[in-house]
């Protein structure tokens, strides 16, 4: 009998940040592979609540929980809300973050702070409280959210890059301890993505969406929806022996120092 190995049907995955954006990009794929979903949002209700009328218009069986992932007390309770009310949870994507574009001389401390703790404590946080109950079923995956900045940096983004450095190898440390319970831990570094936060820019003609075209091999921004193979890859039985590792979806970037401005 033949096994597809990206099913997800049964599995309840929790995506942190998924309202919109690259978080809802990538439920929506684990929804269509089968999974339940199960999101968090901070901002307001009336969003969280649009976001999972948008998931079940798409026939995905999807609830939200409105709660903040850098507060573990809510964290705590709103996983045994979860887990009362919807079932044990499979599949962890730590998706919410923060970006704070400031030179870091001018950076305020509370402002880098913040940015670590959305972007670097949250994924511990609910790693930590989630984790142990995938510790008990001797099964589990879990997806960090990382980024480009995981490995490279640029101006006004120190913080941000800072965290996502730290989460990169925080990704490795949780997969060094929890591999042997069968928890696979893996991240996702995307690249430039075609958002509506991006879209001012995104023009012909507009210097950073030049340099982004030319500077990626695929000479395109990415589609949210490109996320999903990945997603859909570390949160199923098709990568059980893969942990530790960060996917980056960014066209090619990383892997070229960039073409000279006369090449074609």
């Amino acid at each position: 009998m033949s096994i597809n190995l990206f099913d997800l049907t049964g599995k309840r995955s929790l995506v942190t940040g998924g309202t919109h954006g690259l978080g809802m990009a990538m439920a929506k794929g684990l929804g269509n592979a089968g999974a339940t979903l199960i999101i968090n949002g901070a901002s307001s209700q009336e969003k969280l609540d649009k976001a999972v009328d948008e998931y079940k218009s798409l026939g995905i069986e999807a609830s939200g929980y409105l709660f903040d992932v850098t507060n573990e007390a809510q964290v705590i309770e709103n996983i045994k809300k979860i887990e009362n009310e919807v079932g044990v949870i499979d599949i962890l994507v730590n998706n919410a973050g923060i970006i704070k574009r400031t030179p870091l001389e001018d950076m305020e401390v509370e402002d880098f702070e913040q940015v670590l703790k959305v972007d670097l404590v949250s994924p511990f946080i609910m790693s930590k409280h989630i984790v142990k109950g995938m510790i008990g079923r001797k099964e589990g995956k879990i997806i960090n959210i990382c980024s480009m900045m995981s490995e490279l940096g640029r101006n006004t983004v120190g913080a941000y890059a800072a965290a996502k450095g730290g989460l990169k190898m925080l990704t490795r440390n949780m997969a060094t301890e929890w591999s042997k319970h069968n928890i696979q831990v893996n991240g996702i570094g995307p690249g430039y993505f075609a958002t509506s936060q991006t879209a001012p820019i995104r023009v012909d003609g507009h210097p950073f969406n030049d340099f982004i075209v030319g500077r990626t091999p695929a000479g395109r921004w990415g589609n949210p929806d490109d996320l999903q193979g990945a997603a859909i890859f570390l949160a199923s039985k098709a990568s059980d022996f893969v942990s530790g590792q960060i996917v980056y979806v960014d066209g090619g970037i990383l892997a070229t120092i960039g073409k000279p401005s006369n090449e074609d």
